[in-house]
């Protein structure tokens, strides 16, 4: 093995090894175990959340296949219609001038199937560079053929049970991109807005109670105004129980409006009134559905000012009573420009009763930037409420449980309270409505344009057109677990691997992705997709902060596993940032962070560290400290490896048999492998992959490395140790670290595989040349090798080691000068102890002479320090200078002394005392109590040289 552990050298050749022998493939054999990898975006890179994300499911696919479990991680991507469309547009916009309009249709989806197959795979690129054991050769996209038929199935089978039907509502409308997106696609943004209080002039001389000839409403959004409905009061409010069914004039387009009463209008907010506008507020349609009341929409599909309104029944049935005219005015006006000019009038004419300054938050598409605005439009919808039902039981009996249980409680939540889906997007890269007109409007649904003819008795000359929307990019995906897997087809994989055993997902798409996945699976297959659905938290920064690009906080794993230079990270994190003074206030941050750049990593050390944060369900804190720590974590492993195999390579290590001597110290690490592995199994039951890092970290560092390596080397270097004792030290030493690296390898798969190559034949656990860790069993306990006596002896010897080597440090005696101990006070068994474990106590704690002392009077004047009720004694005559200690001492009593004084000064001060934080004071004291407790221990030293 090399001198220096160099995870670039190894990682990329395994994985390329790896894949080439199909490693990844299920067995055949065994009980499945099957996970499917939610599919990340086509058009992206792989970001924090989704390292950590793979690493959870990495590690729960290794370790089911070296179960010996029938394995699949199913692999694929989204199509991402929006994301990919809009990547396509500025290529082309780039290349070639011209926008998606100019190419038409046909040509511009051609385009972006030719972005796909040649840039389109940078994600599954670096998916292998994390060591993700994905089945490569089942890799689906959701936009192939069979999914595509899949999709068509799902639409016709729902349509036809009038699950799916066709409507006129409310949605979020992007005025750049021309489409409904989803709730999730909208980021809200807090902002410092305005709240415009205008005066409704009452109709037919009505007057309020206190003579006033109006009411005031207030607004974020004054350029709704003309698409008003109505005025809403509250039922139970006084003031206005006598204008309830009246009417008000509404200002600038003089329609009448009534006064209702809806218990949406807040008495305490305001003057109590509140202006209804159904077609362009989600609030405001809920009233409008409770009231009544017409749709009117004064926008465009550019949210500029309408010539005419349109209005609508709540079915979406036009009202041709309804005065449909608007002030020519504003025609064609943007909704920001017409919103100044409509505030300017209403000023104008006297109706501007007030204008508040409010914090609020605006919705923004998080792809095109725009202000999202809440239009009614043509749309296709899942009605949910029938296909919700046996979601929720699926969940209340038990089929599918979350992990941890409270994300029960917010599934339910939503599950209990549901729209219906609206699933159209008005956009030309995704899967096409399979649903086509006659110039009628008549709409025929099918699995293609000849099945619409032949279902429906159309004739041969009737024209059709096809539905010009694509269905959202959540419709396919939410029948990602069958139809990955073949359905509609009855294939053999789907009978073995369906349901998957476990989701792996983020709490934020519970409802668009899991629960949705739940309705369609339970629907269409009649199993639950998912038996468990582990739930983790949120990848955020060293400051608790969510990542982002507009923050400059963003870690790309790949720089963390490969590293980068300062400048070039620099670049990453401001190259396109627009505003020149928060680019450089990152650039400034990017290098106070990380003044030396990035260091490399390794892809082991990053997933180990995800491993080690991975709290069942809450957001993690990534850890730079922590990353290096688990770096030096692999050097361990790898440098401890590199002194096995210097003691055992072309030596006898039992391999072929031969008698073997165990000493304590084999029989103890063995004791606690057993232990180990019994941890380490549970852990990964139960989802902790913190506690099995954790349990794992610490049985190699402290256990295997700093204690049981050490106590080798006295049975491998002592010449008259027996050769049976050698050679079971030799495969004690050969069969460990064999088994921690098993242990290991779901955690760590690159650093286990190189070492495990080297290793395992001298373990005598290795079949075959060609042999992988990866398809090696899983390490299982032996109870009857766990020895509890070992393991008392041990920590017996480890205190007396670990008392020496304080006694050392305490009175400053150099780590290789050779002393003598005295052992006393204790029981016969630590007698006992001491006379079969002097050989070990001679070489760990350089001890040239050890003895049982009986009287404790008879001992001389020693440094002392107790392990249980023992004393360990190192006398003191001519180990040290004692005038030359005596003088250091003073100095650092002097020193604690000073210090001391400059605290209790402070906290004299009364003035201190009385204005600082109670905080800083309580840390003054501790600080004192700190120095006072070193001062001590200083001049008990003092003494005890003082006395030699």
């Amino acid at each position: 093995m090399d001198k220096t552990y160099q995870p670039e050298q190894i990682e990329t050749r395994w994985y390329e090894r790896w894949e080439a022998d199909n490693r990844f493939a299920a067995s055949g054999e065994g009980e499945p175990f099957s996970i499917m990898i939610p599919p990340p975006n086509v058009t992206g890179s792989l970001h924090m959340g989704h390292a950590f994300q793979d690493t959870i499911m990495d590690t729960l696919t290794r370790w089911r296949r070296m179960q010996g479990r029938n394995t699949l991680w199913q692999v694929g991507t989204d199509h991402a219609g929006i994301a990919t469309q809009m990547l396509v547009e500025r290529k082309v916009a780039a290349e070639e001038g011209k926008s998606r309009h100019d190419l038409g249709r046909e040509a511009f989806t051609d385009k972006i199937w030719e972005w796909k197959h040649e840039s389109g795979g940078e994600i599954t690129r670096q998916l292998r560079r994390m060591g993700a054991s994905v089945d490569w050769s089942r890799e689906r996209f959701t936009m192939d053929d069979g999914f595509y038929k899949a999709v068509q199935e799902v639409f016709v089978r729902l349509h036809e049970e009038n699950l799916i039907y066709r409507g006129k509502r409310l949605v979020n409308w992007d005025p750049t991109l021309h489409t409904a997106i989803s709730d999730l696609e909208v980021e809200n943004r807090d902002q410092q807005g305005s709240f415009w209080h205008f005066r409704y002039p009452l109709a037919d001389g009505v007057t309020t109670d206190d003579g006033k000839g109006y009411l005031v409403v207030a607004t974020t959004r004054p350029e709704t105004l003309l698409g008003d409905s109505a005025v809403a009061v509250n039922p139970e409010d006084p003031r206005y129980a006598s204008l309830v069914g009246k009417f008000v004039e509404l200002p600038l387009v003089g329609r009448r409006i009534p006064v209702v009463a809806d218990e949406h209008a807040d008495m305490e907010k305001g003057s109590g009134c509140v202006k209804i506008t159904p077609a362009h507020d989600f609030n405001d349609y809920e009233v409008g559905k409770r009231c009544g009341l017409p749709l009117i929409n004064v926008f465009t599909q550019d949210a500029a000012v309408r010539e005419t309104a349109e209005a609508f029944d709540l079915q979406g049935r036009p009202l041709p009573d309804v005065d449909p005219s608007l002030p020519a005015a504003y025609a064609g006006l943007g909704r920001f420009e017409a919103r100044e000019r409509i505030v300017a009038d209403m000023d104008a004419a006297g109706l501007l009763e007030q204008v508040e300054t409010v914090s609020n938050t605006l919705p923004y598409g998080d792809r095109s930037g725009d202000v999202i605005e809440p239009l009614l439009t043509d749309q296709w919808f899942v009605a949910v409420e029938e296909l919700a039902k046996p979601a929720i039981a699926a969940v209340e009996n038990g089929d599918i449980e979350f992990v941890p249980k409270n994300y029960e409680n917010m599934y339910f939540a939503w599950m209990r309270d549901l729209q219906d889906w609206c699933i159209s997007r008005q956009l030309w890269w995704g899967h096409r409505i399979p649903a086509w007109y006659d110039a009628e409007g008549n709409v025929y649904v099918a699995r293609s344009e000849a099945e619409a003819r032949e279902k429906h008795g159309l004739p041969a000359d009737l024209e059709l057109t096809q539905d010009e929307d694509v269905l959202d990019t959540w419709f396919s995906s939410g029948l990602w677990t069958f139809g990955t897997l073949g359905w509609p087809e009855q294939t053999e994989e789907l009978a073995t691997f369906h349901p998957t055993s476990v989701l792996v997902t983020g709490f934020d798409i519970i409802f668009f992705w899991v629960a949705r996945m739940i309705m369609m699976t339970l629907k269409f297959t009649g199993e639950v997709p998912f038996k468990q659905v582990y739930v983790h938290g949120l990848v955020r920064d060293g400051q608790g902060q969510k990542m982002s690009k507009s923050k400059g906080n963003v870690l790309d794993p790949i720089d963390l596993i490969d590293g980068i230079a300062l400048e070039t990270l620099v670049e990453k994190r401001t190259g396109n940032m627009m505003q020149p003074q928060k680019a450089k206030a990152i650039a400034k941050a990017t290098r106070a962070e990380f003044p030396e750049g990035i260091e490399p990593h390794g892809t082991d050390a990053l997933r180990f560290t995800f491993l080690s944060q991975a709290t069942t369900g809450r957001d993690i804190k990534f850890d730079m400290g922590r990353l290096d720590g688990y770096r030096n974590f692999c050097n361990k492993l790898w440098n401890a490896s590199r002194y096995v195999l210097m003691n055992a390579e072309g030596q006898d290590t039992g391999a072929d048999g031969g008698e073997v001597e165990l000493s304590l110290a084999d029989r103890w690490i063995v004791s606690r492998l057993q232990q180990t592995q019994a941890q380490v199994t549970r852990a990964m039951e139960e989802f902790r992959f913190d506690h099995a890092s954790q349990a794992l970290y610490d049985f190699v560092w402290n256990e295997y490395c700093d204690w049981y390596l050490e106590l080798s080397k006295p049975v491998l270097w002592d010449e008259g140790a027996s050769d049976a004792a050698k050679r079971g030290t030799r495969r004690t030493l050969v069969r460990v670290l064999e088994a921690i690296l098993r242990l290991a390898h779901p955690m760590m798969p690159f650093i286990s595989e190189e070492i495990w190559q080297r290793v395992a034949p001298l373990a005598g656990t290795r079949a075959a040349d060609g042999d992988s860790i990866m398809n090696q069993p899983w390490p299982l306990a032996n109870e009857a090798l766990v020895d509890e006596a070992a393991t008392r002896d041990i920590e017996w010897l480890k205190g007396v080691i670990v008392a020496v080597r304080n006694i050392r440090a305490e009175m400053n005696i150099a780590p290789g000068k050779p002393l003598e101990a005295l052992l006393t006070k204790g029981g016969p068994e630590d007698a006992e102890r001491l006379a079969a474990n002097r050989l070990f106590l001679s070489k760990l704690a350089k001890l040239e002479r050890v003895e049982w002392l009986d009287d404790p009077e008879q001992a001389p004047l020693s440094a002392t320090q107790l392990v249980g009720d023992m004393e360990v004694l190192v006398p003191m005559a001519d180990l040290i200078d004692k005038d030359t200690e005596l003088a250091r001492l003073a100095k650092e009593i002097d020193k604690q002394e000073k210090l001391i004084g400059g605290i209790e000064k402070k906290l004299g001060n009364e003035s201190f005392v009385a204005k600082a934080p109670e905080t800083v004071v309580e840390k003054e004291r501790a600080k004192l109590a700190d120095f006072e407790a070193a001062r001590r221990l200083l001049v008990e030293q003092r003494e005890k040289i003082d006395a030699l």
